[in-house]
């Protein structure tokens, strides 16, 4: 079977940092990608995709990637539920980024332009 996602977009905001009790970093964006066509009124609209990252490649997200830097994903779509705090069961979908390409230029964002 094939899940394999490729994407170029926008970070909403920055990054969400966080380590697992395993000593695990993770970092969590979502990201902007417009649409390839216009509504009824002639507008762009995007999708906003949650992502997912872990270990080194989360800490360089952490560290390099600001809200409004270009980059482009390739992973893989995961689905995963849990229950929350009010006894809710929460249904999640998102990409897991299996890389992640800053596409800033270094004069934009003062970013570097490498991939991880």
């Amino acid at each position: 079977m094939i899940n394999k996602v490729v994407l170029v977009g926008r970070l909403t905001k920055n990054p969400e940092y966080r380590t697992t009790p395993n000593g695990v970093s993770v970092s969590i964006f979502t990201l902007a990608v417009n649409r390839t066509f216009t509504n009824s009124n002639g507008e762009r609209e995007a999708d906003f995709i949650n992502v997912v990252t872990f270990k080194k490649q989360a800490d360089h997200v952490n560290n390099y990637l600001i809200k409004g830097s270009l980059v482009g994903v390739e992973g893989r779509i995961q689905t995963r539920n849990y229950e929350n705090n009010e006894g809710q069961r929460l249904y999640v979908t998102e990409v897991v980024a299996e890389r992640v390409h800053f596409l800033d230029s270094k004069g934009n964002n003062q970013q570097n332009n490498s991939s991880q």
